[in-house]
């Protein structure tokens, strides 16, 4: 069986779509399933087997630069052209990808469904904030309605989305499967090695958060919890994996705050190297996103034996609901810092956590949804309908 992927985003754009494409890419061999992908050429990368990089000019969003606004001529040129040598259509974005896809599908009559990554009734208020969030919210629930109804099958990441979705007035079959992620990879960083490089003591207790530096992702809620953290244990550590747009004015709210020594922004990170060592050297795993449909940095964190400190909204719910390896603070600023300054004074519970956090990993193993992918692909060639 032969898969082609589409997506308006991929490596090396990094975001929970990019991760989800490339697990399922490379793990879907095991099951004898090909993948191909179509995706944007942003400037000079390698060219790569299966990979096919949409050529011309990607004209950035006004709103972010790490994004593309891909030719629409160019797209659906290409995802027709190497959609004729397979077998089903896997959208993962909404935008020119997703109208290439399914207009490739119907032309060669071939199944079709896409993945709901993004709740867009959230994100849109942080982009467009000169209109009312009902106003904005009512255009999101068409768009995404009209768009779901169009596909054969949707899959979404968790059972708050499949919710919302249902909502909407989203008729055909979803199926809520998470991504999944590699364990063995995130048991393997090395924490000295971070630790030496970053100039941290061993001993000084470090916080991690690691995502796009983005508004929705609530990072503001972080530093403030984290300039009254620091009135009790002033030695606390925040690290910052991440880079986006919203970074300098977090940069500039970290000084206004007075705790720029105690907040240190890090960037991207390769995520087959030094993001390992990163998740290895914290001792504690913190976040505060209210938009996920699925929160794969919570296990990834867990499985590299990170407990887990987070606010449960919306697809976070799936991985925190069960309490193990993780506290869940109710979503208030005074909450989150007496759970952070708990961990932190309580030897017995930090071990109990660090204990659980990797069993509770297993369970979102890429192995196990994978397998549940490939059965779902498999269905749907086979139905008769289309």
């Amino acid at each position: 069986m032969r898969v082609l992927m589409v997506s308006d985003v991929y490596f090396p754009r990094i975001n929970g779509v990019s991760a989800s494409i490339e697990t399922f890419r490379k793990t879907l061999q095991s099951c004898d399933i090909e993948v191909d992908i179509v995706v944007p050429r942003y400037g000079n990368e390698l060219e790569e087997d299966g990979v096919t990089r949409v050529k011309g000019r990607s004209i950035p969003f006004v709103s972010d630069v790490e994004d593309r606004r891909l030719s629409w001529r160019k797209m659906k040129r290409t995802v027709l052209e190497r959609a004729r040598d397979c077998d089903l259509i896997h959208i993962h974005t909404p935008f020119i990808a997703h109208y290439a896809g399914i207009r490739a599908a119907r032309r060669l009559n071939l199944p079709v469904l896409a993945t709901y990554h993004t709740l867009f009734t959230e994100y849109l208020q942080y982009y467009v904030p000169f209109l009312p969030h009902r106003y904005l919210s009512r255009i999101a629930r068409n768009f995404s309605r009209r768009q779901c109804n169009a596909l054969n099958a949707v899959v979404v990441p968790s059972a708050a989305m499949l919710e919302q979705l249902t909502a909407y007035g989203v008729h055909v079959p979803m199926h809520i499967l998470p991504t999944g992620i590699p364990l063995e990879k995130f048991a393997r960083g090395d924490r000295t090695a971070f630790r030496q490089k970053h100039g941290l003591d061993a001993a000084r207790p470090v916080a991690l958060f690691v995502g796009r530096v983005a508004h929705e992702k609530n990072i503001g809620f972080l530093l403030r919890v984290w300039a009254q953290a620091l009135r009790q244990k002033p030695d606390l550590l925040l690290l910052v994996a991440g880079d986006g747009p919203a970074l300098p004015e977090l940069r500039k709210e970290a000084e206004k705050l007075g705790i720029a020594h105690a907040i240190k922004f890090l960037g991207y990170l390769d995520r087959n190297g030094e993001l390992l060592d990163c998740y290895a050297a914290a001792d504690v795993f913190v976040f505060a996103s209210l938009t996920e449909t699925q929160g794969m940095v919570l296990p990834e964190a867990m499985a590299a034996g990170l407990p887990v400190i987070a606010l449960a909204r919306l697809g976070t719910c799936d991985i925190l609901e069960a309490g193990k390896g993780c506290i869940a603070p109710p979503e208030d600023e005074g909450a989150f810092t007496e759970a952070v300054l708990r961990f932190f004074s309580d030897a017995a519970l930090r071990e109990r956590l660090q204990t659980e956090a990797p069993e509770t990993a297993r369970d979102w193993s890429d192995i196990a949804s994978t397998r549940r992918m490939a059965e779902l692909y498999r269905s749907m060639i086979s139905s008769p309908a289309r």
